[in-house]
């Protein structure tokens, strides 16, 4: 059977069901977050551009966000069939992308956001099984909804599987 990828742009997120994939393109200080429940075999991959909805209020879009964004995503999985207590998670991206003192919050914008995943998967009780975070080289992902893996094309490194 024929795979297609599904583009997962910046603050978006899609579900998917084998044979059909997920990815996201050009992850800098951006984070994927994959998350899949291996019985009924539906995944979800979102694009996290901003650590937290309460740094900017309403108004903006929920995905954008890892709190909102990542809750949201998990409700949308228990709609099509996944039981929270299989949901397991992965995540990649979070790199630091630009040059810049220390001090400067976009700086640290990478970092915030692969933070503020933890926590919220944590505070949703979904295990973290594997990441692929930091640094300073963007990545592309594609997640195999039907295995779990999540595949990472980082730039100027070898291909890894999580």
């Amino acid at each position: 059977m024929m795979k297609t990828c599904h583009s997962v742009d910046i603050a978006m997120m899609k579900i998917a069901r084998p044979p059909d994939q997920l990815c996201s393109l050009g992850l800098g200080s951006c984070v994927g977050v994959a998350i899949y429940d291996p019985i009924a075999k539906i995944g979800g991959l979102i694009h996290i551009l901003l650590p937290s909805i309460k740094e900017l209020g309403p108004g903006h879009s929920r995905t954008k966000f890892a709190d909102s964004g990542i809750a949201d995503l998990v409700d949308e999985m228990i709609k099509a069939g996944s039981s929270k207590s299989r949901l397991k998670a992965k995540m990649a991206g979070g790199a630091t992308m630009f040059a810049l003192s220390s001090n400067s919050p976009i700086a640290s914008i990478g970092k915030r956001n692969v933070e503020s995943c933890r926590e919220t998967l944590a505070s949703l009780g979904i295990e973290l099984v594997a990441q692929d975070t930091g640094g300073n080289s963007g990545r592309t992902i594609y997640f195999d909804v039907e295995t779990g893996n999540l595949r990472i094309k980082t730039v100027e490194k070898p291909e890894k599987i999580i």
